[in-house]
Order: structure tokens, then sequence, then C-alpha cells
């Protein structure tokens, strides 16, 4: 019942969790029954290893959070000799999340994975982080340059392509569009809006970088708007995603053009909440007499 496909590949679930929150994926496997989740991204892998911003980096807002973690991770070289192998043994399908400060590091990483020749079942581009000072979120918000980077990655891997989009533009369609035409097999949307916080009796900023990614379920509807209107402009699947917390979300965003969705900030408050929510969307799914989950996508109308 809850089984989508994306490219030539079948997911048992359409929830995944996203890229950052469950850390490499082999972290969260003697508690979290990765048989229940559909995908697991990774955190983003860049060509170089990175600390990423000082501290503060990361604190609780109102119905969600913000983050300034600035794309730590362990770099490409390390990650495919001391992770990618983990990986290979997942009990659920896994997606390489890949950052870069200009293409040619976009380039270089995704080789250096592909010959390392794992299990994954494709990468997701992050062209949308708004916390590094260089690269990231500048290939998202500029068609011509996705549609470029798009295009080069697109030659290098037969495996599904997913472009991780920015809603930090005027227009994210066209985005979605540009990187449609440059071969992508998908997009994830939304990654976090640009946001900050200050202490009201200090007037100290509260994150060290300033500005940090907002998430969480205060996002939601500014995520479904969204998807909207990607959905109304590209052929490719969509990936939905933005403060995601509960099955009927799940549908508000398949509902409105989702393939599959991605659950991010809640697992940090309860890693069991993705297996939950499959849970329910299948008495849901059941309740209603509705044979497949596929079913729901694209299904609305207007008042």
């Amino acid at each position: 019942m809850l089984k989508v496909k994306i490219k030539n590949i079948e997911f048992s679930s359409p929830i995944i969790a996203a890229s950052g929150t469950f850390g490499y994926g082999d972290e969260v496997d003697n508690f979290v029954d990765l048989n229940q989740i559909g995908c697991v991204i990774t955190k983003s892998i860049t060509l170089e290893p990175r600390l990423g911003n000082p501290p503060p980096r990361i604190l609780e807002s109102k119905s969600g959070m913000i983050n300034s973690i600035g794309l730590s991770n362990v770099g490409v070289e390390k990650f495919c000799s001391n992770k990618l192998p983990l990986l290979n043994n997942m009990k659920t399908n896994f997606i390489i999340s890949i950052a870069g400060s200009k293409i040619d590091d976009y380039i270089k990483v995704m080789r250096m994975i592909e010959d390392c020749q794992g299990d994954h079942v494709g990468y997701e581009i992050n062209v949308s982080c708004p916390n590094v000072k260089q690269g990231g979120m500048e290939f998202g918000v500029d068609g011509n340059v996705t549609l470029d980077l798009v295009s080069r990655l697109r030659a290098i891997t037969n495996k599904i392509l997913i472009i991780k989009l920015s809603p930090n533009v005027t227009r994210i369609e066209n985005i979605a569009l540009a990187a449609e035409n440059g071969g992508a097999d998908a997009v994830s949307a939304v990654n976090t809006f640009i946001g900050m916080s200050i202490d009201y009796k200090t007037g100290k900023i509260s994150l060290s970088t300033k500005f940090g990614g907002v998430s969480g379920p205060a996002i939601k509807p500014l995520a479904l708007a969204k998807i909207h209107k990607i959905y109304n402009k590209i052929d490719i699947p969509i990936i939905g995603m933005g403060g995601i917390s509960s099955y009927k979300d799940v549908i508000e965003f398949m509902r409105l053009g989702s393939t599959m969705v991605q659950i991010g900030t809640l697992n940090y408050r309860d890693p069991s909440i993705i297996s939950n929510i499959g849970f329910k969307l299948e008495l849901f799914l059941k309740d209603n007499e509705i044979d497949s989950i596929v079913n729901l996508i694209g299904n609305y109308y207007d008042s």
C-alpha cells in the first residue's frame, strides 16, 4: 500500500529520513527500525572535511528550530573509506547528499563516490544550504547555474539524481524546471527558510553566524505553497518536506503533488516518528479503501 517508485527504484514507504537528521545513516541502526523507512539520506558530503560553524549553531524556536551547522562532515575520502562500507549493509535504501563550494567540487565528490561502487540508489544535490559562506545556495537561486550543474552531474551517474531546492527564491518553480531540464529525476523541496534569533534582554544575536535555517512545523504552510507551485510546473517527481510531523501532514504534501516526503526536525524529538507515521498511513488507506498511496499524489481540488 505504501510502495512508491522514483525512476527504476521502488521504495517500501514514501517517507524519507531527511539529510543530516540521521547523521551519516549508520548511527541509528540500533534504535530505529530501518525496515519501516523508505529511505535514509546521509548528511551532506563535501570534497574536504568541514568542522562546520562555531557554536552556538543550533537553537529551539517556537514550533521548530533554527540551525547553522554549516555542513559539518568528514569529507568524501573518509566517507568512502569509513562510512560507505557500513551503509552498504543498511536495511533500507539510502541516498548520498552532496554539497560543494563550486561546480568542480560537486563533480569531484560524485566521481569519487561513483568509483567506490556503493549500494546507494541515488544522490541528493544540496544547492540550498543557507548556512555556509561559500557554495550551496547560490547554485539553487539562478536557473542557468542550476541547469549547468545538473547537466554535468547527470553525465556522471545513472543513479537517481535529486536536486534539493531552496525556498529563499522568488520563483522556486523556475529553479525546479531548470533542474528537470538538466536531467534531474526528482526535486526535493523545500530546504530551510532563512531566519534569525536575538536575546530580547541583552540584545545579543543568538547564532554565531547571525542567520540560520528555520525548520519544523512552523514552516509547513509555506512549504505546501511551494510544492503546489512546483507541481504545476514540472513533470518529474517531487519529494516534499518542511514541517511534517504527522500522517495527516504527509497526506497533505502528497495531495499537493509530492511522490515522497522527508521528515527532518521531528526526528530529533522522536527517532521512531517515521515508522509510527507509516503505520498510521496504512490505517488511513485501509479505512478509506484506498489501494495505494500513489492514488493520493496530486489528488486535490480547488474550493
